[in-house]
């Protein structure tokens, strides 16, 4: 406790690894943004990667491309409205132990979308897509956790024991998903296709700790001065490129039932900009894994009828999060999350030639195992949507999506340096994350 750059340099790692990739709050397990599209919304993302009602099927797989007999544009937005409750929090240094007041952080987040799909021929098509798969925002107030730490001056030197507050802050991530697909038609049955994602990432977070001042003229009586000091822990805005790359295939045995089959390699993107810490800056640039995905869609048609059901299974490959580390090799914050699965159903009901209308579920697992965080209000989670789409012609088409979002508690211990117990901080504390989200989308058919 009586040495000050420990403590520097274990905030500036919980700092930066607890925000600069953060989770994406409630809309997807880590830090996955499930919002690319408001007819994918409206029935949970459910035979998304085969359905290809409209051009943003390439989001999830490039050889739905081949269901397209006309050239479609398709531009929408997302709204995620997040809610996270903080409770039960309990603050412990090395030498004392302090409750810390509740808190609720809400988030507001706009995510557009843009999709192309053109058939050249009745063997190949192209597509273009510009949509996000990765992001979060999250703040703490600026007065929670506040005057929990310390700084303590001594005749042996000046100790400082930041508080809570050092665990919160702001955090906004924000990444766009540049995609170039193209697909080819082997015979009636098998379509493939592939392309590349060209991913940009930044993000922008600070970290700020306000701390009582103590003085100890004799080494061993502690003695307020009545006076605080104010800490910029933190600052950063770092953002950086990677390009990744996506196959899939479909299989049609017929007008009414077809399967989609697809694959997402994600880069690790090297994030280069500022990073300062009282002073302290260029610790290199910070290297961030981003997990690949890969995803089996079901739709089946109920034959002379107005129904049809489809379904998804998704891997994320969320071990790849396994740390961030710089370029210079520093360690900056174990994760070891988990792989994970998530699992959706839905269902469509044709009304008449103008109306469409969708409900979806899905039951999203969490990633975290054995290490948790409170900028990370991570859990598993359960999706219910519903959907609409208006055709106004056979050229024009509204869609509607929405979704009410629900995660369990969490009970989270958050640590610097070890915890308290090893000389450094513990943060104990429970999570619980909802969210709504409503999305909007038009496409065009030339």
């Amino acid at each position: 406790m009586n040495n000050s750059r420990l403590f520097k340099k274990s905030l500036l790692a919980v700092t930066i690894a607890s925000a600069s990739l953060a989770s994406a709050q409630v809309a997807a397990a880590g830090f996955q943004l499930n919002s690319q599209s408001a007819t994918g919304l409206g029935r949970a993302f459910a035979g998304d990667a085969v359905i290809a009602d409209n051009a943003s099927a390439i989001s999830r797989n490039a050889a739905a491309l081949a269901l397209f007999d006309r050239t479609e544009v398709s531009l929408g937005a997302n709204v995620i409205q997040s809610e996270v409750d903080v409770t039960g929090t309990t603050y412990t240094n090395p030498s004392s132990s302090t409750s810390v007041a509740d808190t609720q952080n809400d988030a507001t987040s706009f995510v557009p979308n843009l999709f192309i799909a053109h058939p050249i021929n009745e063997q190949f098509a192209v597509g273009f897509g510009a949509y996000s798969n990765f992001g979060t925002t999250n703040e703490f107030d600026s007065n929670w956790g506040a005057k929990t730490g310390s700084v303590i001056q001594s005749p042996a030197g000046t100790t400082v024991v930041p508080g809570a507050d050092a665990f919160g802050g702001t955090t906004n991530v924000s990444s766009m998903n540049l995609l170039l697909a193209a697909s080819y038609r082997i015979n009636d049955q098998w379509s493939i296709g592939g392309g590349l994602d060209i991913i940009h990432g930044e993000g922008e977070l600070k970290r700020q700790s306000e701390m009582n001042n103590i003085t100890t003229p004799d080494g061993v009586n502690f003695t307020p001065t009545g006076t605080t000091t104010t800490s910029n822990l933190m600052d950063v805005d770092a953002s950086g490129w990677g390009v990744g790359f996506n196959l899939g295939a479909v299989y049609e045995m017929n007008e009414n039932n077809r399967f989609g089959l697809s694959y997402h390699y994600s880069p690790e993107i090297e994030a280069s900009g500022t990073v300062s810490y009282q002073g302290n800056a260029n610790i290199g640039d910070l290297k961030m894994p981003l997990p690949s995905m890969a995803e089996f869609s079901g739709y089946h048609r109920i034959e002379d009828t107005k129904f049809a059901v489809h379904y998804s299974i998704q891997y994320i490959s969320w071990s790849d999060f396994d740390a961030l580390v710089t370029t210079d090799g520093t360690n900056i914050k174990d994760y070891k999350w988990k792989d994970t699965f998530h699992y959706s159903i839905g269902g469509t009901y044709y009304i008449n030639q103008n109306w469409e209308a969708r409900v979806g579920y899905m039951f999203d697992e969490g990633v975290q195992d054995t290490l948790t965080s409170v900028s990370v209000p991570d859990s598993d989670r359960q999706w219910f949507s519903a959907g609409a789409s208006y055709h106004f012609n056979a050229d024009q088409t509204l869609d509607l999506g929405f979704t009410y979002l629900v995660g369990e508690k969490v009970a989270v211990t958050d640590t610097i340096s070890g915890g308290a117990a090893a000389g450094g901080l513990t943060l104990n504390t429970t999570t619980k994350a909802t969210a709504i989200l409503f999305g909007a989308q038009y496409t065009h058919r030339f």
